[in-house]
């Protein structure tokens, strides 16, 4: 492996989280994990909240949350006055879509695999003002993306008032060349939104480097805070007239103002970033990411093979890895994969999301720190045994 880790990882480091590891864990990717060590900074903040609420919320936590924001910034290569903290991803993206004075006829170009969530979003506020979805089609399986930024460009039109991409797709673990598509959609004046759901803590991230309009990420996966620990960063020339999802006390006040204060709320998965920081960078940081790359290409690669079936994202250079399970038959529904995933957890104790594509059925498995290549040698025999239930 590219990337070598200060301290031992696998089963050597399980210690750290409150995971029952009765079950089968590789599914970091849908809602991390959050060490004992954060919990304990995040359980610290609460305590100090609790002990005069009144005074915390006026005199300590401003400071402290911009604080937070600051240490974020330098670990995404941002600035901490362009970035402002959201409870997930889609409350960011709810932020952004819900903030554009869309007219009937107006266009929002999303592509194939976008976020369900998302999509749903886009769909919402299109139909409320009459403008219309457009989708850029991505297949999948799809190794080479070679071209994929001038096909997604060429969606964009007179009309498109905004365009979104996702960092790391969802459901088809797909690095997206955002930085190349920021630019195209710059020539063509038109603002872009990235979904960076699954970027931070996943892959390198460089968010001047990129250079979009807005990106929105959560923390909560692959950095491994609480749960309600998500960031908006917004370009500086976009922050005017860009509001919360709830208005408040600070409507009007600037984009920092309206963001940090939504009303009452416990803002302590934001204060203990600093923590999750810490523990991804003693976990090796830059090291540790590839280390997750590199392991779930040899999960891909390990199932594929003794599956018998095909690695559909190799390549991409993502810590999750999608290989199709060897069902030949359809139908391949969403329906159907909701209910194989329902038997992994209740017959055989194991996380694995599992995602319904034109061409199958796919298992999406993460790689974590804790996880080692055993974990998906036990995946693969479990896949056997419930496919020949078929």
């Amino acid at each position: 492996m590219h990337g070598t880790s200060p301290i031992a990882l696998g089963q050597a480091i399980r210690h750290e989280w409150a995971l029952d590891w009765s079950k089968l864990t590789v599914n970091h990717g849908a809602f991390g994990a959050t060490p004992k060590v954060v919990l304990a900074a995040q359980t610290a903040w609460r305590d100090k909240m609790e002990e005069q609420p009144s005074f915390f919320m006026r005199g300590i936590l401003p400071k402290a949350l911009r604080a937070s924001a600051e240490a974020l910034a330098a670990f995404l290569n941002a600035e901490g006055q362009d970035v402002s903290f959201v409870d997930n991803a889609t409350t960011g993206c709810n932020a952004v879509l819900r903030s554009l004075d869309l007219k009937p006829g107006d266009e929002i170009l999303l592509h194939g695999q976008a976020y369900g969530a998302v999509a749903n979003t886009a769909r919402y506020v299109a139909e409320r003002s009459g403008a219309r979805v457009v989708i850029a089609e991505l297949p999948f399986p799809e190794t080479n993306l070679t071209g994929f930024a001038g096909r997604f460009a060429a969606g964009l039109t007179a009309r498109t008032r905004i365009a979104i991409i996702d960092h790391v797709t969802s459901p088809s673990a797909l690095v997206l060349p955002v930085a190349e598509i920021a630019r195209a959609c710059r020539e063509a004046g038109v603002p872009l939104l990235v979904d960076g759901a699954h970027g931070p803590g996943q892959v390198e991230l460089n968010l001047k480097a990129i250079d979009a309009d807005y990106y929105v990420g959560n923390c909560h996966k692959w950095l491994a805070a609480p749960k309600g620990c998500a960031f908006l960063w917004t370009r500086r020339d976009r922050q005017a007239g860009l509001h919360p999802t709830t208005i408040s006390h600070g409507f009007q006040g600037g984009y920092l103002t309206e963001f940090d204060w939504t009303g009452t709320r416990d803002a302590t998965p934001q204060l203990a970033i600093e923590a999750a920081l810490a523990f991804h960078e003693r976990l090796g940081g830059k090291a540790l990411r590839q280390r997750n790359i590199d392991l779930a290409r040899q999960a891909g690669e390990l199932l594929a093979e003794r599956l018998g079936s095909t690695y559909g994202n190799a390549g991409h250079g993502s810590a999750m890895a999608m290989v199709r399970l060897p069902i030949e038959t359809g139908p391949f529904t969403k329906d159907r994969a909701t209910a194989l995933r329902g038997r992994l957890l209740d017959e055989y104790a194991t996380d694995a999301p599992l995602h319904a594509h034109p061409s199958g059925i796919w298992v999406r498995v993460s790689a974590h720190a804790y996880n080692e290549i055993g974990d998906y040698e036990m995946l693969a025999e479990i896949c056997r045994k419930l496919v020949k239930t078929i």
